[in-house]
């Protein structure tokens, strides 16, 4: 049997070094400021002066790596829907409480949708095993189409709703929805608006390989997936690849 480190179905690159200098800054207590000669030239942006597509690549750029939301939902006619979002992250404790903000440019996503009508929705962590899975559900599908039968993931009725989780992923969440906001300035073609979707879990699941005593959560198990710009990911131990979006 491979061991842990060989399980990874990712062929990852490791790119990029440390800036000379920067490792011994990082361990340097009450460093003294450095000279403005040695301090990195700028470029400097007004908000007002960029389109929403500039300030889409510009912010999705440097907010990195950004947790993914993989949220599962449910329409009003039983229709499943699994969608990636890397506009979420986790904002209050207890109870555990989230974030995500599908864009509404171009229309209303089916996650919207259905979380606006149902008030439920599950959240499944990404790992290294579940990656191409989850790149494969931001394929843009009919509204009744099943992403869970297209992708071929197993789809489990949350304890506490119909909302669907997914089978494979190490982790999920079951939430209801607290409040939508909607967020953004508006332009003549929606470009910058999005809603804020907050929800608060009533229940987790956890693989009992990824828990231990204490409620501590292995990371070297887990294995966790950020997003970056474009086809950009990386793991948990800092390596980059890529995979291309689908269509």
């Amino acid at each position: 049997m491979p061991g842990r480190a060989e399980r990874s179905p990712l062929a990852t690159t490791l790119i990029g070094h440390p800036r000379p200098g920067l490792t011994s800054r990082l361990h340097t207590h009450n460093a003294t400021p450095m000279p403005a000669s040695d301090l990195d030239a700028k470029r400097t942006f007004d908000v007002a002066d960029l389109d929403a597509v500039s300030s889409y690549k510009l912010s999705t750029g440097l907010i990195v790596p950004r947790p993914i939301g993989w949220i599962g939902t449910i329409s009003e006619s039983g229709v499943h829907n699994l969608a990636p979002f890397s506009f979420f992250n986790a904002v209050a404790m207890h109870p555990p409480t989230f974030v995500v903000a599908p864009v509404t440019a171009g229309g209303r996503k089916d996650t919207l949708n259905n979380i606006e009508k149902t008030g439920v929705f599950t959240v499944n962590v990404v790992t290294e095993d579940t990656v191409e899975a989850m790149n494969a559900t931001a394929a843009t599908l009919p509204a009744d189409e099943d992403e869970f039968v297209h992708v071929g993931l197993t789809a489990i009725t949350a304890e506490t709703s119909n909302a669907p989780m997914v089978g494979e992923a190490v982790a999920n969440f079951e939430c209801t929805l607290s409040q939508m906001i909607p967020v953004g300035t508006p332009t003549k073609d929606q470009a910058g608006m999005g809603m804020l979707i907050i929800g608060e879990a009533t229940k987790i699941h956890i693989a009992e390989r990824v828990v231990s005593d204490g409620l501590y959560i292995d990371q070297h198990e887990l294995r966790a997936v950020g997003r970056h710009v474009g086809n950009w990911y990386s793991t948990s131990a800092g390596s980059l690849f890529d995979i291309d979006r689908p269509t």
